[in-house]
């Protein structure tokens, strides 16, 4: 097979991508305000949907034409059943799940506002990480992309390593964590989205530019961005050594849960097609801005059509706004 032919079949072929990571049973109720104090809530909407980081992300990459698969771990009790059942009639291959005996499955309760912003009481049962099978680049040289997140370091520090050594991109959705947890996986990862708050908590800074610069500096051998809600997003664009800025879509948000995952599976996946970055970023901040416009988590994630067409109608290009050290 030539190359011109091989590079063609590589076209046509859905990229697949491997997501590491969360699987939680979430019940949304939505709310007119968020509560500010003791005393009964009384929603006007509900929903019990099967999501979480890597989970939400997997989705993204399966509703925009990819292939996905999720590594995770469920209890051994109803829940858990439920859960890996949803995924999967969400075209996520579930067969790496783990079922473990005796623990019980991630639940969280999340109360969404009419203004899209949530209140998210998380439990995850330590039982269900404590033991973690080896991972080596064997295991991982069938996809064309690792995504984890940080509820499960030990498998996920593996799994990079392991795509390091498979020549895949090493993606790290770099969102809040335990002390420690980000600056053990962050040395394996090619690419790192930084979620706001996590880039604050890291560099002490509030200030876009200086945060990836600090940021950039720290992390030299990776990509680096920070995502920052309706004020954009912000990368270090390795090829002219700037900063650069690109708006967010102008939206209404009606539901802000899950953008960060499903802005991350729609990066994994793009990335592994070989978009250049900022066409990634676009593609996945609109993929975000669409989600958000949708009550339901996850569940608001574009097909690969409805985000072509948002991309045809938003002119926005990204900007240097690079400054000089002096001033960060």
């Amino acid at each position: 097979m030539t190359s011109a032919i091989a590079m063609e079949e590589r076209q046509k072929r859905a990229r697949h991508v491997l997501c590491v990571g969360a699987a939680v049973l979430d019940t949304l109720f939505r709310v007119r305000l968020m509560p500010t104090g003791q005393g009964k809530v009384l929603p006007y909407d509900m929903l019990q949907i099967a999501e979480g980081m890597a989970s939400s992300a997997a989705f993204a990459v399966a509703r925009l034409g990819g292939k996905a698969s999720l590594w995770g771990a469920v209890g051994d009790d109803e829940t858990g059943a439920r859960i890996i059942a949803d995924l999967a009639e969400g075209g996520i291959d579930t067969r790496g799940m783990r079922r473990v005996a005796g623990a019980r499955s991630a639940v969280s309760t999340i109360l969404i506002d009419d203004g899209g912003e949530r209140l998210i009481i998380p439990f995850y049962d330590p039982r269900l990480h404590q033991v973690v099978n080896s991972v080596a680049a064997d295991d991982v040289a069938a996809f064309d992309a690792v995504l984890v997140d940080v509820r499960w370091p030990e498998l996920a520090l593996q799994t990079l390593f392991a795509a390091g050594e498979a020549g895949i991109p090493a993606i790290l959705d770099g969102d809040v964590a335990p002390d420690g947890v980000i600056e053990i996986l962050a040395p394996a990862a090619s690419h790192i989205v930084f979620s706001q708050p996590a880039a604050e908590s890291l560099t002490g800074t509030a200030e876009p530019v200086s945060m990836v610069r600090l940021l950039k500096e720290r992390f030299s051998h990776a990509f680096v961005s920070v995502t920052f809600g309706e004020r954009g997003s912000y990368w270090f664009d390795d090829d002219s050594a700037s900063i650069r800025h690109l708006q967010a879509p102008r939206i209404t948000a009606i539901d802000t849960l899950a953008a960060g995952d499903i802005f991350h599976g729609t990066f994994a996946l793009t990335l592994s097609e070989g978009l250049a970055i900022e066409d990634v970023m676009r593609a996945s901040s609109m993929a975000a801005a669409i989600k958000c416009q949708q009550f339901g988590g996850r569940i608001g994630a574009p097909d690969r059509r409805e985000l072509a067409a948002a991309l045809l109608n938003w002119p926005a290009r990204a900007l240097d706004v690079t400054a000089p050290p002096d001033s960060a």
